[in-house]
Formats: C-alpha cells, sequence, structure tokens
C-alpha cells in the first residue's frame, strides 16, 4: 500500500497576522511544519494546496502577495502544487486524479481555515473513499458569529467543525499521534489506524 499523501491546504501569506480575525491553534505553523519534515524525510507525497480568490479586491487575487505561500511551508521543485477557487480542494482542480493514478488512498490533512477549506476538503475525500485523517493540532479556525448571532471563538468553532468530520468522514488525530505511527525502519509515514 503506498504511502499517504500530506495535504497542506491555503498556508499562505494572506492567513497571517490578524486580517481574518482572532483564531486558536497558535503552534499549527509549527506542527505543519515537523508534518512536512518527515514527509520529505520519508520520501511520501505532498500536497499543497493554495487559494486562488476570483474577486480582485480579495489578497488572494493572483499577483498579490497574500496569495504567495508561508516562506517556511513552500512547496519545493518536486512536491504537487494544487491551486482552487473554492473552498473545497478535489473540486475543479484534477487533485483527484492527481491522487488515483498513484494508488494514493490514504489522506493526512492539515491547514486554514479548519471549518472551511479543511473541513470541506475531508468532507469531499471521506465521501470519494479515501480515507482521512485530519490533524487537529496543525489546523486553525477563527472566531465567527453563528447562525442564531451568538458568537464563537476560534476554539469553539474549530472544535465544532472536528466534531462535524468524526462523525462520517475523517479520522481526528493530533501531531504527535501521527508522528508516533511512523515506522522506524523506513520513516514513511504510517498515520495510526482507528482500533
Amino acid at each position: 500500500m503506498s504511502a499517504p499523501a500530506l495535504v497542506i491546504i491555503d498556508m499562505q501569506q494572506g492567513m497571517t497576522g490578524t486580517v481574518a480575525g482572532l483564531r486558536n491553534n497558535p503552534q499549527a505553523e509549527h506542527n505543519i511544519g515537523r508534518l512536512l519534515q518527515a514527509w520529505r524525510h520519508g520520501g511520501a507525497p505532498i500536497v499543497h494546496v493554495r487559494h486562488i480568490s476570483r474577486n480582485p479586491a480579495s489578497p488572494f487575487w493572483p499577483g498579490q502577495p497574500g496569495a504567495a505561500f508561508q516562506e517556511a511551508l513552500a512547496p519545493r521543485a518536486d512536491e504537487h502544487v494544487v491551486e482552487k477557487n473554492v473552498p473545497d480542494a478535489l473540486i475543479n482542480t484534477g487533485l483527484e486524479r492527481w491522487l488515483r493514478v498513484r494508488g494514493i488512498a490514504r489522506l493526512v490533512v492539515a491547514g486554514v481555515s479548519t471549518n472551511n477549506s479543511v473541513e470541506s476538503t475531508a468532507r469531499t475525500a471521506g465521501n470519494l473513499g479515501f480515507e482521512t485523517q485530519v490533524v487537529s493540532d496543525a489546523c486553525f479556525a477563527f472566531g465567527m458569529t453563528d447562525h442564531a448571532g451568538a458568537p464563537r471563538t476560534a476554539a469553539e468553532v474549530h472544535a465544532m467543525s472536528l466534531a462535524n468530520l468524526a462523525v462520517d468522514y475523517a479520522r481526528i488525530v493530533t501531531t504527535d499521534e501521527l508522528l508516533a505511527g511512523l515506522s522506524p525502519a523506513t520513516r514513511a509515514p504510517t498515520p495510526l489506524r482507528a482500533s
């Protein structure tokens, strides 16, 4: 069985700072870096996803600094890059085909934001039959107001999104749990399986 692909979503310059609002998991970028290092060491497949907006006023409009990858998490020349225009990285991007032709049936998803692009991508991945894991401390969300008008913290938004995914779509793991499952002989990422 091929190694799982690490799918890193929207780690772009436009997600830094406080422009998008207050967030949780300040250690998320560090944990994504740990995952990226492990996957590179094991020679396992890596997919970098970036959002390219259709709105000229967006920081993710092509050519804007916000659309660029964060330097510390930028892809190498041999790593696959996917550009998307909607939250879901598997819609109209060719990513599913790229995974299928390589026999990749397992995905490990990290990035931003938990309740938007991460959740959307993980839901579709689960529906398409990929064995999907979402790394809870390698994702983050932003605070928002719910449909009833109540303010919700970033931690609450994040937790609810993970709860949604855990029902039917993905297994939720931490960075430490995932890295503990690496094969010491090959160092190829082999995520823990549900017991």
